[in-house]
């Protein structure tokens, strides 16, 4: 079981930065995909970036188009933190952001996530 808390939303200017946080419990932290979704008013739920890390192959991370250049994902296995940073912030970019935890890749990224945090807002005015 993983429970997952976001924090760090808030209202800010075109062109400014936020760091998103994303606590989470559990004895296998390190073992999850993790990943960060959002969805803005009258919108679905999409994927923004997702990040893996195994002993074999270290950290792979995974960003939606939308945010490439832009977003950088990150985690600490030992605070079992996962980090979103945003940066050149767009109103486009205004949602409630969602961190999500699954053990399968494939099913966090298409949206399918076995466990959610309850979201963080993030508004970009213009």
């Amino acid at each position: 079981q993983v429970q997952l808390v976001e924090s760090g939303g808030g209202l800010v200017q075109a062109g400014d930065s936020l760091r998103l946080s994303c606590a989470a419990s559990g004895r296998t932290f390190s073992s999850y995909t993790l990943g960060w979704f959002r969805q803005a008013p009258g919108k679905e739920r999409e994927f923004v970036a997702a990040i893996t890390w195994t002993w074999t192959t270290g950290i792979t991370s995974y960003y939606a188009d939308s945010v490439k250049g832009r977003f950088t994902i990150s985690r600490d296995n030992a605070k079992k933190t996962m980090y979103l940073q945003m940066n050149s912030l767009k109103p486009e970019d205004t949602a409630v952001y969602y961190c999500a935890a699954d053990q399968n890749p494939q099913t966090l990224r298409a949206g399918r996530s076995d466990y959610w945090g309850q979201g963080t807002q993030v508004t970009v005015s213009s």
